[in-house]
């Protein structure tokens, strides 16, 4: 067995045990930590390499004196073993990851004119909370939540066709996936301008766009109807915080013979005789294993980990056609002290939009320019979700507020060390935290006595420590072309290897896991077929 590590339940460390693997997962977020659980459910011995020194991806946690906040996780759907992504959680994790619902509602938008609308727990309250803000769009309503159910129907027949090889691809799309494609192919300026005039309806029915990062005049239509049916009933959070998928999924992992490496540098992917066998290491070293599956991204996995022969093919060429990477966010995270929930702190997450429709996904700003009110802030109390928080006698707390920001902005820092990038960035750092705080404390005021710390995070963070392309939180913008890349499966065309994560499946953390079911049954189709099977409702009802 490997070294411990500091603390003896974390199923990670710096070293490994010795081989043979029978498989490497490239990559610790949700999709790659759900590739590797269910390769181990079915026998294979897996070995997670992570380049962090902390496992988890969009997942994991950071600490401060006195303070420990996620980074990704603020509120997911789907856990309950009602749903198909819930089952398999709770078998994957033996029922030990457990979910905390934020409430009654979720969501608070604040709109201008102090409109203000709930997203509730349930479709039915959905529906009554639109017709009472909405009282003459019924049918509008109504034709907009029927084409929800009707995409997250066809979406099964598009996840199944995702599993053949691209030779196959025309004729399994064809055969699963058609019903699909026609959700996928529509934007959803033009699904939602079918339906109705009123610009505020429209606002408020797409106003989670953030949660995909793509405008209505980008986005395909498929991934919109996908986050509304994603929250029909309620969001949730893990028990003992975000760091705990980490713990449980990686912890499946080592029950199985399996293991974790943080700080593990995946240089390149081992490719010989036109099939993968293995990894090399920044410094140097092999390891080798019949499979290899890259939950690092498929672009950044083009774009950085194969050898210079495989990057010159033209499908590499081609995967990369029409497709771009979502927007980068920054993030204020905030520390406090007292009773936040008195001073306007919520368990559901807030939204606060400056403008009605806002024709651009960035905050504009420049390091030399003025700054004005970011357009949307979203913000979260990470502490109100989870119930084993423990506040002290200090009753400490935590916030964050997140909006996104132009990549380019930043590029210019690429590279530079973290924490040591230079007067000129943190003088701009800097300057965002002091916009961000004042418009904060205008729309939350009773929150700025409270306030003890606060840290900025920047798209270099994200670029630092999980390495998306253009410090894209969310990967490859879900618009129609992304989805009617041909080359985006879970099965890549070099022969062992494979891909995982949101941009094999969909955004988000619930999107990233079903890349991660996909790559596994890629791998391993007649093991996980069999294995998913058995995480079918009717074994759950049985078991309750």
């Amino acid at each position: 067995m490997p070294p411990k590590s500091p603390r003896d339940d974390k199923p990670w460390s710096k070293h490994q045990p010795d081989g043979p693997w029978d498989a490497i997962v490239i990559g610790s977020g949700m999709g790659g930590m759900t590739t590797a659980a269910l390769l181990s459910a079915v026998g294979k011995r897996v070995l997670v390499l992570e380049q962090h020194y902390v496992p988890g991806g969009f997942t994991h946690t950071f600490n401060r004196p006195g303070f420990t906040w996620d980074v990704g996780v603020h509120a997911v759907g789907e856990v309950t073993t009602r749903s198909m992504p819930g089952r398999i959680l709770h078998r994957l994790t033996d029922g030990q990851l457990r979910w905390a619902s934020l409430g009654s509602h979720y969501e608070e938008f604040y709109f201008p004119d102090g409109f203000r609308i709930d997203f509730p727990d349930n479709p039915e309250q959905f529906r009554a909370n639109l017709l009472a803000a909405f009282p003459n769009e019924a049918a509008a309503i109504d034709a907009y939540l029927s084409q929800v159910r009707d995409v997250a129907r066809a979406m099964r027949g598009y996840y199944l066709s995702r599993f053949t090889p691209k030779g196959l691809a025309s004729a399994s799309e064809l055969i699963f996936g058609r019903a699909a494609r026609r959700y996928l192919a529509q934007r959803t300026s033009e699904v939602i301008g079918a339906l109705t005039d009123d610009p505020q309806l429209k606002t408020v029915l797409t106003a989670q766009w953030a949660y995909y990062g793509s405008l209505l005049e980008d986005s395909s239509f498929a991934m919109q109807a996908l986050v509304t049916k994603h929250f029909w009933y309620g969001g949730y959070y893990p028990e003992g915080g975000s760091g705990e998928i980490a713990r449980q999924l990686l912890g499946a992992v080592a029950k199985a013979g399996g293991w974790t490496r943080i700080r593990a540098d995946v240089e390149e992917i081992m490719v010989e005789r036109g099939r993968a066998v293995g990894v090399r290491m920044a410094g140097g070293e092999e390891i080798r294993a019949p499979q290899v599956i890259s939950a690092a991204g498929v672009l950044s996995t083009l774009k950085r980990l194969l050898p210079p022969d495989v990057e010159r093919a033209r499908w590499v060429a081609k995967a990369q056609e029409n497709i771009r990477p979502a927007p980068a966010h920054v993030c204020l995270y905030l520390g406090f002290k007292g009773d936040v929930a008195a001073a306007g702190a919520t368990a559901a997450n807030q939204w606060f939009w400056t403008v009605w429709h806002s024709d651009a996904k960035n905050w504009e700003i420049s390091p030399d320019g003025p700054l004005e009110d970011a357009p949307v802030l979203y913000c979260s109390f990470p502490s109100l979700k989870d119930p084993h928080h423990d506040p002290g006698p200090e009753q400490r707390h935590t916030g964050e507020v997140v909006t996104f920001v132009p990549w380019s902005v930043f590029e210019p820092w690429q590279g530079s060390r973290w924490k040591k990038r230079g007067a000129e960035y943190d003088a701009f750092k800097d300057r965002i935290k002091d916009r961000l705080l004042e418009q904060f404390f205008a729309l939350r005021p009773a929150l700025r006595p409270l306030l003890a710390y606060a840290e900025l995070s920047t798209p270099l963070s994200t670029d630092t420590f999980c390495r998306p392309v253009a410090g894209s939180i969310y990967g490859i913008e879900p618009t129609p072309e992304r989805f009617d890349n041909p080359w985006l499966r879970p099965r890549s065309p070099i022969p062992g290897l494979f891909f995982s994560g949101s941009e094999v499946g969909t955004v988000g953390v619930i999107g990233a896991m079903m890349g991660g079911v996909l790559a596994a049954a890629a791998a391993e189709p007649r093991a996980m077929f069999s294995y998913l099977r058995g995480c079918g409702r009717d074994a759950f009802e049985q078991a309750g």
